[in-house]
């Protein structure tokens, strides 16, 4: 595990020492479930929805990259 300082506004710190103290878990508990929440990392393991792009069956899958990847995250 990489240890990361940040800094807070004082209102979120007092919010999530709260949060601490009611679940009875560390701050740094409640700091990892709010960041893998927010980068959709919370719960099961995500798919990799471009790890087949080489095996896509068409020539243009490199330009329309951007396009396939959007697609593929909106599900």
């Amino acid at each position: 595990m990489k240890r990361t300082t940040i800094s807070l506004p004082s209102d979120l710190a007092l919010a999530a020492e709260r949060e601490a103290r009611r679940r009875s878990i560390s701050v740094s508990e409640i700091a990892r479930e709010a960041l893998a929440a927010h980068l959709g990392m919370a719960g099961e393991a995500r798919d990799l929805p471009f790890a087949n792009l080489g095996h896509s069956g068409t020539r243009h899958t490199a330009r329309r990259l951007d396009e396939l990847l959007a697609k593929e995250w909106r599900r």
